[in-house]
């Protein structure tokens, strides 16, 4: 916040700026798919189970990291039942709903192009030499 009370934009091109660390914790691949799943279910919420269940792949600890750092930024909320064991819920929040259209554009994307990319993979990497890597002048 500024002296205002107005909050500071980022720059993503500032090396100090935290923008770039948000944009590691909301880039990854389990953490488009858990915006996803739980967009899908908004503005109701998903149980951990559950939600395993729809990431294929997903181990329990990536899950209940990505869900923590979710939480921590304020665009997941948890709600846990008393029970035993306990059932733990995820919700989406204002902020977290507004980070699916941008996410489900780049899911979109990344699905469109996913072959033709692999193919520009696979091409340069068996150009051998620099392994696919592009050369630092």
């Amino acid at each position: 916040m500024t002296s205002s009370g107005a909050a500071r934009r980022g720059d993503v091109f500032d090396p100090g700026c935290p923008t770039r660390r948000l944009l590691d914790r909301v880039g990854t691949k389990w953490t488009s798919m858990a915006v996803k799943v739980l967009a899908e279910a908004a503005p109701g919420e998903v149980r951990f189970g559950e939600l395993r269940r729809r990431m294929p792949g997903i181990s329990q600890k990536m899950l209940s990291v990505t869900l923590q750092s979710l939480v921590r930024d304020g665009l997941v909320a948890r709600r846990v039942e008393p029970t035993v064991p306990p059932c733990v819920h995820y919700r989406l929040t204002e902020l977290g709903l507004s980070l699916e259209v941008p996410l489900a554009a780049l899911r979109a994307w990344a699905e469109e192009h996913m072959a033709e990319v692999e193919r520009n993979h696979l091409q340069a990497a068996g150009q051998g030499g620099n392994n696919g890597r592009v050369p630092v002048e």
